[in-house]
């Protein structure tokens, strides 16, 4: 049985916060509708239970940093006993057996983010929404907590542009999918860059915040972008690379991506969690609106290079279960209860040994750690807690 720890938590029905959006005009609540009942966003930080809270927070926190410096260390140093995965893949010592086949998963990898942000990330709540079942359209919108959820579904289209031009910098590498496809078909160049383009800039233009504004006509405009950029990479870029297997072209299109790209954004997943752990501990230190404020400022910035890694979430992120690990959502709120009200915090956040990601007890583990527990520890209503 688990030991019952002291706190304070409000659990009194709360209407949705941001009732003055919530109209047809919104998009979010129809007018008349009964107001949505929140009450896991009703939780407040209070002197009784403020050593849990932030001890929970650290635990998270550590897990977290130590979570990308796994995933940085099998990229950039040795996976799994043997070589580092970025020279693997690299050199087509792994499951991929070709600079064709590797090219092949950096486009399938941007298709299935692309996918998903246009028909899970930001089609399910809008589902739900216009099946009448506003609360839980609300809850399905990833970091509501935060009201940061346009960012990061903007970011998971960058992931995109980064691997078809080879760099994070918006410019394009010499050796990039992007200067290949321009040298060879100037109008699938023009065609992928315009969408995503497009994917991007219709994000962005959703009306704000996401989690108020779910039956915005915006939203809709988004998805249609997002399934427009899907079918350019999934039929005509695929198409165009398997008609131009050219392998010395393609080998040098790998190295670019795996050095300019995916090393570069894992190396900043590293120094970014690292110090959003460091501001977790200061706020352990000294709770107080002031520290509260700056580590959520800090996961807004480690969220960044997560969130432009997810076009290449292949490999080790994959294989050790360190998607989940650290970006398990929706959040299952009251397990995070119960471990806050155990006692028992490190020992219900770690699972060990190998990754299976059919065993439901991982599966549990993985749901009370990651970003969005702490997201939901360091957030309300869209702003920092305050103590």
């Amino acid at each position: 049985m688990m030991a019952a720890v002291a706190m304070s938590f409000c659990f009194a029905a709360c209407s949705d916060d941001n009732k003055e959006n919530e109209n047809n005009g919104g998009g979010g609540l129809p007018e008349g509708t009964a107001d949505v009942t929140i009450q896991e966003n009703n939780i407040d930080v209070t002197s009784a239970n403020i050593n849990t809270w932030t001890q929970y927070a650290t635990a998270v926190a550590n897990l977290l940093a130590k979570d990308a410096s796994d995933l940085n260390e099998a990229w950039a140093v040795s996976y799994k006993g043997g070589e580092a995965y970025a020279q693997t893949f690299k050199t087509f010592g792994g499951e991929y057996q070709s600079a064709s086949a590797c090219v092949q998963q950096i486009v399938d990898g941007c298709i299935d983010i692309a996918g998903e942000v246009g028909t899970a990330k930001i089609g399910e709540p809008r589902d739900l929404w216009e099946a009448g079942k506003y609360t839980e359209a609300v809850y399905a919108v990833e970091s509501w907590y935060s009201w940061h959820s346009i960012d990061d579904y903007s970011n998971n289209i960058l992931s995109i542009r980064n691997a078809f031009n080879g760099t994070r910098d918006n410019q394009e590498a010499e050796h990039s999918l992007a200067a290949f496809t321009k040298a060879k078909d100037a109008a699938l160049y023009a065609s992928v860059k315009g969408k995503i383009d497009a994917a991007y800039s219709a994000i962005k233009g959703m009306a704000a915040p996401f989690r108020s504004h779910i039956g915005n006509p915006s939203v809709l405009v988004a998805q249609d972008a997002c399934a427009a950029l899907v079918n350019v990479l999934e039929k005509d870029l695929t198409a165009f690379i398997s008609q131009h297997a050219d392998d010395v072209e393609l080998e040098a299109i790998v190295r670019t991506y795996v050095d300019q790209v995916v090393l570069p954004t894992y190396a900043d997943l590293v120094s970014k969690t690292a110090a959003l752990q460091q501001a977790i501990k200061a706020l352990a230190n000294q709770p107080s609106s002031a520290t509260f404020k700056h580590a959520a400022d800090l996961w807004i910035e480690a969220r960044e290079p997560w969130e432009t890694s997810e076009a290449f979430l292949f490999g080790p992120v994959a294989d050790l279960g360190l998607d989940p690990n650290m970006d398990s959502w929706p959040l299952d709120v009251d397990a995070i209860k119960g471990v806050m009200e155990s006692g028992k915090i490190e020992e219900l956040i770690k699972w060990e040994g190998e990754y299976d990601e059919d065993s439901e007890d991982i599966e549990a583990v993985q749901n009370v750690r990651g970003f969005h527990t702490l997201e939901f520890l360091l957030f309300k209503d869209g702003k920092a807690r305050t103590y």
